[in-house]
């Protein structure tokens, strides 16, 4: 059944300049992992759909043959451009989920960073079955933190996040106990041999990063907290200061591959 997906290019403009320094980066030995699991050569490509400012492009981008990034929002192109500082095998190209077949080619890898919750996830799913090889496969990425004594400032921060970002609908529906799993998803796809593979990593940030990985987040801008956006900025530095010691603060981190193969 096709999933209620409005498609909003613009929705992380906002958010942009702030995703790099704010969201969690995944770790090194994940990706690793990955083209080993799946035997990713230089001889294979890789395409980087929905992604963002091209972490996980610049991340296989020496294990293959090319990576070709996808993102409908112009400013995370930009920011990806930059940060490839002139890779010669990652190519960008504006386009979302809904823009992509068989004409872009094949691929031994599809990685999703963060991103697929804002897709059409079965017909994404459908459209990435006529272009990932036999062998290939699909990589959800993501990160979570288990319970761990250095993250219980999560909690408290993610519900300043959750009250200021209350006005965001897109958001909510995406939160709620209705929303199915991408587990749920991929098994009534083509790809239904489903394996994770994580890393958890201690790290340390300092503390006015947390304001960074909140703007970070689409549902906080401007359009939707207006005068309130200072309220956010001020709740979360009160926060951090009461957390950290000495400007850093731990956390607790676990970077995630949900690598989804054909049976």
């Amino acid at each position: 059944m096709p999933e209620d997906v409005v498609l909003e290019p613009r929705r992380f403009t906002a958010a942009a300049k702030h995703y790099l320094a704010g969201r969690p980066a995944y770790a090194k030995g994940l990706i690793s992992w990955v083209v080993k699991e799946l035997r990713l050569g230089a001889n294979d490509g890789v395409m980087d759909l929905g992604c963002g400012p091209g972490t996980l492009a610049m991340l296989f981008a020496p294990f293959a043959r090319s990576v070709l990034a996808i993102d409908p929002c112009p400013d995370m192109l930009e920011v990806a451009r930059h940060a490839a500082n002139g890779a010669k095998n990652v190519h960008f190209k504006s386009g979302s989920s809904f823009d992509i077949g068989s004409e872009l080619g094949t691929f031994k890898l599809v990685t999703i960073g963060r991103a697929f919750h804002w897709m059409d996830r079965p017909d994404t799913l459908r459209r990435l079955d006529a272009m990932i090889e036999k062998e290939g496969a699909v990589a959800l990425f993501s990160d979570s933190h288990p319970k761990h004594r250095d993250n219980a400032w999560v909690e408290p921060y993610q519900r300043i996040i959750n009250d200021h970002g209350s006005g965001d609908l897109i958001r909510g529906s995406r939160l709620s106990a209705d929303w199915p799993s991408d587990e749920e998803i991929l098994l009534a796809s083509p790809f239904t041999r489903l394996e994770r593979i994580s890393i958890i990593e201690k790290r340390s940030l300092p503390a006015e990063h947390l304001v960074e990985r909140a703007l970070s987040i689409s549902a906080i801008n401007e359009a939707n907290l207006g005068g309130k956006m200072q309220h956010l900025i001020e709740d979360i530095r009160e926060l951090g200061a009461r957390v950290s010691l000495r400007g850093v603060v731990s956390e607790v981190i676990e970077t995630s591959a949900l690598i989804a193969r054909r049976a």
